[in-house]
This record gives C-alpha cells, sequence and structure tokens, in this order.
C-alpha cells in the first residue's frame, strides 16, 4: 500500500532521478561504520585504487532508531555542502533486518536529498522503498562500490590515453621542426 502512494506521488518517477556524476570524487555513506558493507566497500575502493575521499556517516541500519539516523544522515551529508554523491546501505539481512530502508520517511529524504542518492541495501534479490526512491540502485554495498569506482577508472583510463597521445604529437611535431632546422642549417653552410 505504501509503495502504491509513493508511486502515485512521483516518488519513484524516472524523471525526477538526478543524474549520476560523471567522476564523484567526494562520497558520503550512510550506514553503520562497523558493518561488513561499510568494510567491503572500503576494500572495493582501496583494491581498485579509487583517487576519491570516503566520509561514512554513522547511522544504524537496522531497528527502531534506524530511520531516523538514516534521514539524519541523509540530511547533514546534503547540507554540509561536502558531497558530490550520498549512498545509503547496509548488507543483506532479513526483511525485518532491512526495514528502516522501507519506512516512508527514509522513502522521502531519499527523494528529497538534492544530492545524488545510490541505494545499496542488502544483496541482489532484495528491494526496498529507499531503492525504488533512489537515483540509482545498487544490487549490493559492493555494486555500489564498483560503480562509483568504474566512473573513475574509466576517466583515468581516458586521461592517461590522452597524455600518450599528447606526448606523441608532441614528439612528432619536434622531430619535424628539428627536420626543418636541420635543412635551414645545411642551407645556411651550402
Amino acid at each position: 500500500q505504501l509503495k502504491k502512494k509513493l508511486s502515485a506521488e512521483g516518488l519513484f518517477d524516472a524523471d525526477r532521478k538526478k543524474t549520476f556524476p560523471s567522476l564523484p570524487l567526494r562520497v558520503a555513506f550512510v550506514t553503520s561504520p562497523s558493518g561488513a558493507a561499510a568494510q567491503d566497500f572500503i576494500r572495493i575502493l582501496k583494491r581498485r585504487e579509487w583517487g576519491g575521499s570516503l566520509t561514512i556517516i554513522p547511522a544504524r541500519v537496522q531497528g527502531r532508531e534506524a530511520a531516523d539516523e538514516i534521514c539524519s544522515g541523509i540530511e547533514f551529508a546534503e547540507k554540509s555542502g561536502l558531497f558530490d554523491l550520498v549512498v545509503i546501505g547496509r548488507g543483506g539481512g532479513s526483511l525485518e533486518d532491512l526495514w528502516c530502508f522501507n519506512e516512508e520517511r527514509v522513502a522521502r529524504a531519499v527523494a528529497a536529498c538534492g544530492l545524488p542518492i545510490v541505494s545499496a541495501v542488502g544483496h541482489e534479490i532484495d528491494f526496498t522503498l529507499s531503492d525504488f526512491a533512489a537515483d540509482v540502485r545498487a544490487e549490493t554495498p559492493s555494486a555500489a562500490a564498483e560503480l562509483l569506482t568504474s566512473a573513475y577508472l574509466e576517466k583515468l583510463e581516458r586521461l592517461e590515453n590522452a597524455a600518450i597521445d599528447f606526448e606523441e604529437g608532441a614528439e612528432a611535431v619536434l622531430r619535424d621542426r628539428a627536420l626543418v632546422l636541420e635543412r635551414l642549417l645545411n642551407r645556411l653552410k651550402g
């Protein structure tokens, strides 16, 4: 019923979703800092040598206080002006464990946030209202880290290729100028 209500209000509409930043380098992750999701997320960022900064905004991700803490974390990330992107999430669990991400106030906070939000809750088969309200859904927190680093690695590869092209072009120009200079010197000698 709640999903139908929020959908009818347009909270899940594709045209209200914000574009994923082309190079998000300042990321907030609203999650439990001691949870496996945060540790997996950080491990993937390190393994893929991501060059941005990650801030874990502590929030309970299950239990009675969780929804309020998640909403507060989202609000802090947006109002601080420090971030390009917000990820919310936790690892898998039972429906009850994930329930805070199904609460209306969390879905509304996700939809209302001025920053792009990636919802990374549970496992591949888990869907929550925050997933529908978010700008991007990642199947897991690890998948969110892969998504984030893929954009970075793609830009890095393009930059490295541009540097190689520039260097090769500069060397070709210098070779051509050296030949012209050599010809001019030969004329002066002759």
